[in-house]
């Protein structure tokens, strides 16, 4: 039995589950982070937006920013003991209609784009080709509404199988309030996180070098926010379906 975490970008499985992750494949389960949004960049003008982020991570054109995130969540999955899939969607900030026009140039918290609109299905068509029967789906919460949560989330809903969910992090450090819509009518379960897990986590996090400005500020920041949210269970929360 493998256990499949769904990630939007290249570090939101290991952000949110790092420290699970480590204590399961420490144990000898098989565990895997499928990245959806882990394609090229489609050619084109970037956004300001885009142009923006890239100014963050410190990188510039969009096929090095790929490459540099592929090459940092390869590390952050060794780091907590995971094996990847990288699917072909590229992240939304990068996502054109086929006329070239930028389908998120301004905001990525936003409603899902009209020509994205049966995109959930295409990434449950592309899951399917690639679970066993005895897989155990992790799917976003999609706290923060972020458009490839959004869809991540759907898609795996797609699939018509038990699931299980993560509370998407840094989102719900901020907003925590958001939690509980996000849950209803699930079943939550506390799993624990030994220290060496919680160092792992960490570890984990701090690979994604070109995310920590944006995400958390300073590597420090980031370790004593995720010590923290580890105190509050000595662990975290999963919620599932059955």
């Amino acid at each position: 039995m493998r256990w499949i975490y769904i990630s939007p970008h290249f570090d939101d499985a290991v952000l949110s589950c790092g420290g699970l992750i480590w204590e399961q494949a420490h144990k000898g389960t098989p565990v895997e982070i499928w990245t959806i949004c882990a394609g090229d960049a489609q050619p084109g003008p970037l956004s300001p937006l885009a142009m923006a982020c890239h100014q963050q991570w410190g990188l510039t054109s969009a096929e090095e920013v790929v490459a540099a995130r592929r090459s940092e969540n390869q590390e952050a999955a060794g780091q907590v003991g995971a094996e990847t899939v990288n699917f072909s969607i590229p992240d939304c900030i990068y996502r054109r209609a086929p006329t070239g026009e930028l389908l998120y140039a301004e905001e990525v918290f936003v409603p899902v784009h009209p020509i994205d609109r049966n995109l959930d299905n295409e990434i449950a068509v592309a899951l399917k080709t690639e679970l066993q029967p005895d897989d155990r789906i992790v799917s976003p919460l999609a706290i923060g509404s972020h458009v490839d949560h959004v869809l991540a989330r759907r898609a795996a809903e797609r699939l018509g199988r038990p699931l299980w969910y993560y509370a998407d992090i840094p989102y719900l450090l901020n907003q925590k309030e958001l939690l509980v819509p996000a849950t209803a009518d699930l079943n939550e379960t506390r799993l624990s996180i030994t220290k060496q897990g919680l160092g792992r986590w960490q570890n984990g996090i701090s690979a994604y070098r070109s995310q920590i400005l944006m995400l958390f500020k300073t590597q420090e920041k980031m370790q004593d926010a995720i010590c923290l949210y580890w105190q509050s269970h000595h662990g975290i929360r999963l919620w599932h379906t059955a």
